[in-house]
This record gives C-alpha cells, sequence and structure tokens, in this order.
C-alpha cells in the first residue's frame, strides 16, 4: 500500500493556484487543496493524509474525512512537520511505502531517515495536473462514446428528462 502524507500549508504556499487563494480566502484554499487530493487519491489509489498546523483551529487535535482523505489539524503546539514524521513512523511497515509531499529541506531530511520518499512541491503540482489532464480526457471519451438521442430533444426537454432520471423533480 503507498500512503501520501502532505504538509498542507507547505503545499498551499507552493501551488500558485492555491497561494493566490489563500490570500483572498483561507478556508478556500484548504479545502480545494483536499479535493485536488481526493482525485489524486481516486486516480491512483493512494491512501492520501493532509496535515495542516494548528494555528487558526485552536484546541484539541482535529481529525476528519473528507471525501476518502484523512485531514489532521495538529494539537496546539505541534507542527505538521512533527505530526507527519510521527506518522511516518506509525504508519512504515514492510507492505507500506510512505511518500511525504513537502518542500520544507528539513522535513525532507527526517522524512528519508524513516523511510520515507518525498515528493516537492513542485513535483506533486506536475503529477497532479497530469492527473487532471488524464481524468480530462476519460470524461471526454466517454462523453463521445455516449448515445445520441434517436429522438430530437430541445436543450429545455433534455434537461427535464435529465432531472427525472436524477430522481429531482
Amino acid at each position: 500500500m503507498d500512503i501520501l502524507l502532505v504538509d498542507g500549508y507547505n503545499i498551499i504556499g507552493a501551488w500558485p493556484e492555491l497561494s493566490n487563494l489563500k490570500n483572498k480566502e483561507f478556508s478556500a484554499a484548504r479545502d480545494l487543496l483536499v479535493e485536488k487530493m481526493a482525485e489524486y487519491q481516486a486516480y491512483t489509489g493512494y491512501r492520501v493524509i493532509v496535515v495542516f498546523d494548528a494555528h487558526f483551529v485552536q484546541g484539541i487535535e482535529k481529525k476528519h474525512k473528507n471525501f476518502k482523505v484523512e485531514v489532521i489539524f495538529t494539537r496546539e503546539n505541534e507542527t505538521a512537520d512533527e505530526r507527519i514524521e510521527k506518522l511516518a513512523i506509525e504508519l512504515s511497515n514492510r507492505k507500506t511505502q510512505i511518500h511525504v509531499a513537502t518542500s520544507d529541506f528539513t522535513e525532507q531530511w527526517a522524512i528519508f531517515g524513516q523511510g520515507a520518499l518525498r515528493k516537492s512541491a513542485r513535483e506533486l503540482l506536475i503529477e497532479m495536473n497530469m492527473i487532471e489532464s488524464r481524468i480530462g480526457k476519460r470524461v471526454k471519451k466517454i462523453q463521445e462514446k455516449k448515445p445520441v438521442s434517436k429522438i430530437p430533444l430541445s436543450d429545455e426537454v433534455a434537461e427535464i428528462f435529465e432531472k427525472w432520471r436524477r430522481g429531482e423533480k
């Protein structure tokens, strides 16, 4: 099994789209990162854990799942780097390969010592762009193969039928 541990704020600061969004709405940047990691998880089959530092979320440690991505907000006096190092130790075994996504040089050296592999923020962004492109191509192929209605329908009628198909009124 492959596990990807993501240093959330490090990636947000490094990816242009997320960094720009962070300056406008911080929580939206976090949410978008988790959505992108959900696509990554669905495409690769990796278990994905995104770790955020405790600032902006006061109090005790919080864990929850968005999509199939595990999201951890560290304890108040614990950094994401410390938590990622602990997770790398806890989750490591013969059948598991740990990957850590961060551009923090010190963190990269620490996780090498745990036997984990690193992905820089840039490498993860390039991989994510390729995945999104492949997903787009698959969707386009599926849409092209979709059977065309034998009866010509106006867009309004087709929309009504689509709502019925989904069970909407």
